[in-house]
């Protein structure tokens, strides 16, 4: 089996498709490193895991029995029944591309348009995972040729996550929370209408506003970030804030730790905090990006709820609403949205990959383990 590792998020997230194929001695897990303007980091990633590295241009001339992917990057030129999974909270984000001349084409979902699935007229993948039965609806919209080969999994994080519920007090003490404070989690995807782009000020007007001996303020930043930047950059930027007690999350920690670990979550267009809706933390969004976001997805869904982050208000009085306002059913409809089988990814997932391996299962059943802790950076 080839894992074809784009970025550090899309690696991440492969990671709990890969471990469905654990103790089963007769597959062979190889990684490579498929192209994209965003693989920075993918290689000390791929290190850190361990595994066996193939080149990319080597990993495109051997056959395998299956590939998997987050990714489009040469998807094309692999040679093996293709597995494409979501490196997100399902398929989410509207983007634009430029057709020949320079014209702009309409906008459309990443990971479910013809641009990423559609070579010379053939679908690429032979299976296109979603995690929800209105990702096909979706899909047959923007790409119905792709959907012959959609299978609805659900969401491994979704999953994780409420595996995870239990360990909360062990993530808090491991993020350096006493339990009389409240954790705070800021998150921020990447790019120029990110929370990091837009209004990287609010991390230390947080740390000065905020009562220490009630709050802990933590950030949670997309890889791309980091790895855009530089991990030196993004540690520079944030010296003054570190000497403020920022607890700062390296990219290579797990992140749904911190998310189950957080009384509230303050965060703007990305995945973070949609899955926060499932974590039941309250939830506060900051930025002007929700027109980046697919009206329809769960992330959509959130947008539209909020509430949202005034800067002309005590940020303290703002948490405290937004905490007298949460409760388990708050962001329902959001969770409902995000998988349509809550507790099935791992046996969903399983089952895909060795139909298209054509091996029979093993004989136990795959179970979500709750997420290791996170963890600080030194």
């Amino acid at each position: 089996m080839l894992v074809i590792v784009h970025t550090v998020t899309s690696g991440q997230r492969l990671l709990d498709v890969v471990r469905l194929l654990a103790t089963d001695l007769r597959v062979q897990v190889v990684f490579t490193m498929g192209p994209d303007v965003f693989n920075n980091g993918v290689g000390e990633f791929l290190e850190r895991i361990g595994g066996v590295v193939m080149p990319w241009h080597l990993a495109v001339r051997q056959r395998f029995d299956l590939a998997v992917c987050a990714a489009y990057g040469g998807i094309e030129d692999v040679h093996a029944p293709l597995l494409v999974v979501p490196h997100g909270a399902g398929y989410n984000k509207l983007v634009s591309r430029r057709l020949a001349g320079g014209a702009m084409a309409a906008r459309g979902v990443y990971g479910l348009s013809t641009q990423e699935l559609i070579r010379d007229g053939m679908v690429i993948p032979s299976a296109i995972v979603l995690a929800h039965d209105a990702e096909r609806r979706r899909l047959a919209r923007s790409c119905p040729e792709a959907v012959a080969v959609a299978e609805i999994v659900g969401d491994a994080s979704h999953d994780r996550l409420v595996a995870s519920a239990h360990e909360r007090r062990a993530y808090r003490r491991a993020l350096r929370v006493p339990d009389d404070r409240e954790l705070v989690l800021v998150t921020s995807t990447w790019g120029t209408r990110s929370l990091f782009g837009r209004h990287a000020g609010l991390l230390q007007r947080m740390l000065a506003e905020l009562p220490r001996d009630r709050y802990r303020v933590a950030a949670l930043f997309h890889p791309n970030i980091w790895f855009g930047h530089g991990v030196w950059q993004i540690r520079t930027w944030l010296a003054d804030c570190l000497h403020n007690e920022l607890a700062l999350i390296p990219p290579e920690a797990d992140w749904r730790g911190a998310l189950v670990a957080a009384d509230h979550v303050v965060g703007d267009h990305g995945s973070i905090a949609v899955y926060a809706a499932v974590c039941g933390a309250s939830v506060l969004l900051v930025g002007d990006a929700a027109d980046e976001v697919d009206p329809e997805s769960a992330g959509g869904l959130l947008a539209s709820a909020g509430p949202w982050l005034r800067s002309d208000l005590p940020l303290a009085a703002q948490l405290r609403e937004a905490a007298a306002h949460n409760h388990p059913g708050r962001h329902a409809a959001v969770v409902a949205r995000l998988t349509s089988a809550p507790g099935r990814f791992n046996l969903n997932m399983r089952r895909l990959m060795y139909r298209l391996m054509r091996l029979p299962q093993p004989l136990t059943l795959p179970r979500a383990d709750p997420v290791p802790p996170p963890y600080l950076t030194d």
